[in-house]
C-alpha cells in the first residue's frame, strides 16, 4: 500500500505537461577517465576534478527561463564508478528529510536519471537533499504507460557526500550554496553476472534535476512556502537538459554522456547519432497514434492518419509504415543514415534490427 500511494503521488507530481519548448534540443557532456583516486567527501580536491569541465548551466525544465540559482555539473568515470560534482548556489540551505527512500523532493533536492541503453524502459532516478538523504528508485517504463516505480531498489555501493558552504538549516545567516560528489558504481547497472557494463566510447542518456521550493518559517525552521489558503507553492524545477515539459520521465529527451576512454584535460568530441532524430519522429508518430485512439478508440491503421506533412530528418525523407496487430501496434521506418530499421511499439517501447 505504500508503495502504491507512492506512484500515486510520483505520478501527480511528474505528469503536467505544459506547452512544448522550441528550446528543447538536448545537450551533451563528454565525461573523460580519470586514473586518480577519487576520494568522496564533497570537498572535490582531486586534481582531475580540476581539470574536468563545468556543463552548461541549468536551465528550468521547459527551456524557457533562468533559474534564480545557478547549477552545474561535473561528469568523469573509471573502471568502476560515474563521479558526479554538482554544485547549486543556495542562500538558504535546509533540509529535514533524514529517512532512506523517503520523498525528497519535498525538500530543496539533486536528482540523476539514467538510461543505460537509451530505450525509455528500465531506468534509474536518485534523488540526495543537502543532508546527504538518499532515494534511490528502478522504473520499468515512462509514468505515461502505467509503470511500476521500485522503491525497495537499492544502488547498491553508491557513494555519496554534502559540503554546505555556509550553516545548513540556520535562519539568522545567509549560505552561499551547497555541493554534491557522487560516486555511482557500473556494477548497479548490471543486467547479467558475466556483463563488464562500462560503457567505454559509448554514451548513455543522462539528465539531472534540481528542484527548489521557496521557503517560510515555522518557529524558527524551514518550511515549504504556502499561499494564503495554505497551500504550498509549486516548486521549482531547474535541469541540464531542458525537458520542453513539466515532466522529467519522458527519457527520449534526456541529455547524452559519452563516456571518453581519454584521460581528464584532454579533448574529445561527440556527435549524436542521427539515427535518434529518427526515433524523435518515431516518437512523434507514437504521440499521434495515442491521441487517435483517445478519439476514435481504435489504433490508426495508416501514417497519413496521423499526420499530413512529409517527415523529414537531415534533408531525408522518412517512409514509416505501421503494422496493426491484436494488442497494439508497430511503426516502422529503415533509417537513411545506417540502414537499420527502427520499430516503435504501442508501448513507446523502440527497437532497433
Amino acid at each position: 500500500m505504500k508503495l502504491l500511494k507512492l506512484v500515486i503521488l510520483l505520478c501527480l507530481f511528474t505528469s503536467v505537461s505544459c506547452a512544448q519548448s522550441t528550446n528543447n534540443v538536448p545537450r551533451s557532456y563528454i565525461a573523460h577517465k580519470t586514473s586518480e583516486t577519487i576520494t568522496i567527501d564533497g570537498e572535490a580536491t582531486e586534481t582531475s576534478w580540476s581539470k574536468t569541465e563545468w556543463s552548461d548551466t541549468f536551465i528550468d525544465i521547459e527551456g524557457v527561463k533562468e533559474p534564480t540559482y545557478k547549477t552545474h555539473v561535473k561528469m568523469m568515470w573509471d573502471e568502476t564508478y560515474f563521479y558526479i560534482l554538482a554544485k547549486m548556489e543556495e542562500p538558504h540551505v535546509w533540509a529535514d528529510i533524514t529517512e532512506h527512500d523517503a520523498i525528497i523532493f519535498h525538500n530543496n533536492d539533486f536528482e540523476v536519471f539514467i538510461d543505460p541503453d537509451g530505450d525509455t524502459f528500465n531506468y534509474y532516478e536518485l534523488e540526495v537533499n543537502a543532508l546527504n538523504t538518499v532515494w534511490d528508485l528502478f522504473i520499468t517504463k515512462p509514468y505515461r504507460e502505467r509503470n511500476a516505480a521500485l522503491n525497495d531498489w537499492t544502488l547498491t555501493g553508491l557513494k555519496s557526500a554534502v559540503k554546505v558552504d555556509g550553516t545548513i538549516n540556520n535562519p539568522t545567516d545567509k549560505d552561499q550554496g551547497w555541493t554534491l560528489e557522487l560516486a555511482i558504481p557500473w556494477k548497479a547497472y548490471k543486467t547479467s553476472y558475466f556483463e563488464k557494463n562500462v560503457p567505454e566510447n559509448k554514451h548513455w542518456r543522462v539528465n539531472f534535476s534540481r528542484v527548489n521550493w521557496d521557503y517560510q518559517l515555522e518557529d524558527g525552521k524551514y518550511q515549504r512556502k504556502k499561499d494564503v489558503a495554505g497551500k504550498l507553492l509549486h516548486e521549482y524545477n531547474w535541469v541540464w537538459s531542458p525537458q520542453g515539459v513539466i515532466n522529467m520521465h519522458e527519457p527520449e529527451k534526456w541529455g547524452y554522456v559519452y563516456f571518453s576512454s581519454k584521460e581528464v584535460g584532454s579533448k574529445d568530441t561527440f556527435t549524436i547519432p542521427q539515427d535518434d532524430s529518427v526515433k524523435e519522429q518515431l516518437y512523434n508518430l507514437y504521440k499521434a497514434q495515442n491521441s487517435y485512439r483517445q478519439k476514435h478508440k481504435k489504433w490508426a491503421t495508416s501514417i497519413d492518419s496521423l499526420t499530413t506533412k512529409a517527415i523529414i530528418v537531415n534533408h531525408k525523407t522518412l517512409q514509416p509504415t505501421i503494422e496493426n496487430h491484436t494488442t497494439g501496434y508497430n511503426i516502422s521506418v529503415k533509417s537513411p543514415f545506417t540502414n537499420n530499421t527502427l520499430i516503435i511499439k504501442e508501448n513507446g517501447k523502440i527497437i532497433s534490427n
